[in-house]
């Protein structure tokens, strides 16, 4: 089934610096999910904490590890196979207390799954091993017997070498007991009758040791096909070893790369006090900021309509500088006009004036002539007068 969430929470990950072992190193930006794992197949607890993509923590919990609060809002536990220091700084006291206990109830949990998988271990490989040893020693000194008896015969030569029948000191004692226990046929010694007797007791002996042979040839390619299967797991053992192995030292790579980071972030989380004083201050900066350029877009739109307001009487100035200068050129005409004009009335009263002296000279003259007629009259009269008389 593979691993599975069982509890979440959302904190600031730190790592202590591997140089000085004194400070903190922040690990993420901000805070992040922080999980604990079940791999149900390992039967192992983990803590796992992924910022994006990157794995910033990666912690297998062991019976011997402890989580210790070191505030009120922050905790911290060590791991020894990523040869690191893990901090977690909470948003408040109460989910400080929860994955402290949610530590120290996997802790238990992994230590009685530690315990299991011993006794296991024990009731599975331990017995196995030493069963495997009784049998292979059984056969030894079995095939040893049989050999001292084919031995003794004359007539039969064992299959198995030297290194096949020799065990311990004990094994090799037992056969020689069992050879002196039981009375070798001395044909020296027994009458000649007797030795057909010998011959089928050669015959039984011969047929027992070949049963003997067949059974613990069998026992021993049973043995030879537990030995491959031992040798099969033990190299898929090994290649898991060298995996983990790989994928620990790629834990450790990427611990030490995270680690440096917790430092930053320690010491950021040092200076909190500091930075919320600085972060107060620059939101009042902030706001004032946000007031003055609301004046200032304000004055700029009044500005944008000045200058809307301006262009259109700059429009209006040119339109009417330019009537203005068709108005200057009118009345440069009219004033050339009018000039001509005054030119003409000048000479208009000249001639006038000419015309008024001629005439006063005409009437001065007619004038002159009336008087002459009128006295030429008067004279005409008196003559007429006088010559009536």
């Amino acid at each position: 089934m593979g691993e599975q969430p069982i509890f979440s929470t959302r904190a600031h990950v730190f790592q202590i610096d591997p140089n000085t072992k004194k400070n903190w190193v922040p690990t993420s930006k901000h805070a992040v999910t922080v999980s604990y794992f079940y791999d149900s197949t390992r039967n192992v607890y983990r803590i796992i904490s992924l910022d994006g993509s990157k794995a910033i923590i990666n912690s297998t919990i062991t019976p011997n590890m402890t989580f210790t609060k070191t505030s009120q809002k922050f905790g911290q536990w060590a791991d020894s196979r990523a040869n690191t220091v893990y901090g977690l700084g909470f948003s408040s006291e109460s989910h400080l207390s929860k994955f402290a206990e949610k530590f120290a109830e996997f802790k238990e949990a992994a230590r009685l799954a530690k315990e299991k998988s011993q006794e296991k271990m024990e009731l599975t490989s331990t017995p196995s091993q030493r069963k495997l040893a009784l049998v292979s020693s059984k056969h030894k000194r079995d095939l040893t017997v049989a050999a001292k008896k084919e031995s003794a015969t004359g007539d039969l030569q064992s299959p198995l070498t030297p290194e096949s029948i020799n065990g311990t000191d004990d094994e090799q004692i037992a056969p020689d007991a069992t050879q002196n226990s039981e009375p070798r046929p001395e044909t020296n010694a027994v009458p000649f009758p007797h030795r057909h007797h010998t011959d089928c007791g050669i015959k039984h002996m011969f047929s027992s040791s070949t049963n003997i042979n067949k059974h613990w040839e069998a026992e021993l390619a049973a043995l030879k096909g537990n030995n491959a299967k031992l040798t099969a797991a033990l190299l898929e053992s090994t290649a898991n070893v060298k995996q983990w192995k790989q994928q620990l030292a790629a834990y450790q790579e990427e611990a030490e790369r995270l680690h440096k980071r917790v430092t930053e972030l320690e010491c950021v989380s040092g200076q909190t006090t500091g930075i919320k004083n600085q972060k107060t201050e620059l939101n009042q900066t902030i706001e004032e900021l946000e007031a003055a350029l609301k004046a200032k877009e304000e004055e700029l739109e009044r500005l944008k309509a000045e200058v809307e307001k301006a262009n259109e009487l700059q429009s209006q100035k040119e339109t009417v500088t330019q009537k203005l200068q068709e108005t200057e050129t009118r009345t440069a005409e009219l004033e050339a006009q009018l000039a001509e004009l005054e030119q003409r009335v000048e000479t208009s009263h000249k001639e006038q004036e000419t015309f008024r002296k001629s005439l006063r000279s005409l009437l001065e003259l007619l004038d002159s002539k009336i008087f002459e007629l009128t006295e030429l009259r008067d004279s005409l009269a008196k003559l007429i007068d006088g010559g009536g008389s």
